[in-house]
Parts: C-alpha cells; structure tokens; sequence
C-alpha cells in the first residue's frame, strides 16, 4: 500500500521510517507546510516524495494525521472527498473530541488512534528507529468504521510491532489523562517552580537524576500540549483536583510532622510498580 504522512515530526517521521524498514509501504509520501522542515525531510530520507496536500489525497491508500489535535479537526473538510477506499488514520492524544468532530461522510474511513510512545523532542530530526516497537496503540469506536480500514490500520500497528488495545474513547481519554496529560502539566508546573525560586546557575550546578526524570517532559511542545489541556479539559481539571488533594494531604502530614503516616503514604506510592 501506499502510505502518506501529513506532519513529520517524532511521531510521523519515525512511522514513516517503521513502515519503510518493515517493507509495510510501497512509496510513502509526506505532506508540510514548513519549508526548513521540507528541508530536513528531505535531507533525513524519511519519505520517498513530498507532495501538496491534493497529491497525497490521491496516491494514498492510507492517510497518516501526525499532528496537533486542534489542526487535525482544522484539516477534516479537506478530506470529505476522500475515495471511500481511502483510510485515515489520526495520532492524537485525545480521542473524544476529535471523535465527535468527525463529519459523518468520511466517519468509516477515519480510525482513532493514540500510539502510546514519544519523547520530549519534536521535528523531523526527532524522527528515531524502533519509537514504537513493544509499545501499545490503543484503537477507539471501531464500530463506526468499515472492515476495511480497522483491517489496514491492524495491518499497520501490527507490522511495526505494536500491541493493539481497542477502547471507548471516552475512557481512553480520563485513562489517558492520569497516566500521560497530568504527569506532563505536573513537569510543567515544577519546571516553573524552580525557575521562579532558583538561581539558573545553581540549577545547572545543582540538579540531580531525579529534578531531570521530573522536568525532562516540560521540554515537549507547548502549542502541541496546549491543544491537549484543551481537548481534554474537563479530565484534567478532575485530575488536578485529586493532585492536588494529595498534595495537600502531603504538605500537613510534613505540617504536623506526622512522619510515620508520611511514610506509609510514600509506601502506599511504591506499590505503583508493582502493577507497571
């Protein structure tokens, strides 16, 4: 099949050299906007060719949309004349959202999916071998799609080696909250921290493995995770609203001094690997 890939970053980009090394595509086709990322995709060997958006629509026997959740809702009346062969497949972070904005005319053709991988990086220079190998892509409503393209989507995740969940996707979007947008707004807020109360010399003197595990994901992309909080907006102020509980709960147990029952509680947290 022919694959093309519109937004050729981290995800798009190191889909587009899975699908090339797993033999998956025939020709794999990209669509930007950007000239310098023209440039860079070009230079990396990503795709076989960079082709306007009406070009791709086309040749395609598969759509990739590897880009922000808001652009891919701004991008759907582009597809209503899609060929009702063509499937599109989207990456985003959320899924309800994007989900009921679909136009009911192209409905069957689009397949919800959020490949559970990443890193804090972003571009086409971002683009890494075996980003989603042993990872998990979780599928939702696949009961308003045709066989056809839930077949070729399988095809796609399975070939590259991914293991496939189906889920609602409003359940996968308060799962995804706690476990993925949360953690990413707590990095946020500590790096901020830090930056208000410390000298930025002392930082650089002073910070150790566990600041850098905790902020490493505030480097990702605020226009791509802006559009995230949005998206899924009402989940994540429930999530912050048991953050914060336990954080208070933390702060008068130190407070109080009630350092046993602080440390039952940090106990209480370890059992968190014991599941992952």
């Amino acid at each position: 099949m022919n694959i093309g890939i519109i937004g050729l970053g981290l995800m798009g980009g190191s889909l587009a050299k899975a699908v090339k090394r797993y033999g998956i595509a025939e020709k794999v086709y990209g669509f930007t906007n950007s000239e310098k990322n023209k440039k860079d995709i070009l230079e990396l060997n990503l795709v076989d060719e960079i082709v306007d958006l009406e070009t791709l629509k086309k040749v395609s026997d598969v759509i990739i949309l590897s880009i922000p959740v808001d652009a891919i809702i701004a991008m759907f009346p582009s597809f209503l004349d899609i060929d009702e062969k063509t499937t599109i497949i989207d990456m985003g972070s959320t899924k309800e959202y994007i989900v009921k904005n679909i136009p009911s005319k192209i409905r069957k053709n689009f397949i919800a999916a959020h490949p559970m991988t990443g890193t804090e990086k972003n571009g086409p220079k971002a683009a890494i071998d075996n980003l989603y190998e042993g990872k998990t892509v979780v599928l939702c409503d696949l009961e308003a799609n045709d066989n056809i393209h839930v077949n070729k989507a399988f095809r796609i995740f399975q070939e590259i080696g991914m293991r496939i969940v189906v889920m609602d996707s409003k359940e996968h979007d308060v799962n995804a909250c706690y476990i993925s947008h949360l953690p990413h707004l707590i990095s946020f807020s500590l790096a901020n921290t830090v930056m208000s109360h410390q000298n930025p010399k002392e930082i650089i003197a002073l910070a150790a493995g566990g600041f850098k595990d905790m902020s490493r994901i505030a480097k990702s992309s605020p226009r791509m995770w802006g559009d995230i909080f949005k998206q899924n907006r009402e989940n994540m102020l429930e999530s912050i609203k048991y953050f914060e509980e336990q954080l208070n709960l933390a702060k008068n147990m130190i407070k109080e001094e009630k350092y046993e029952e602080l440390e039952e509680w940090m106990k209480k947290a370890n059992s968190l690997h014991e599941i992952l």
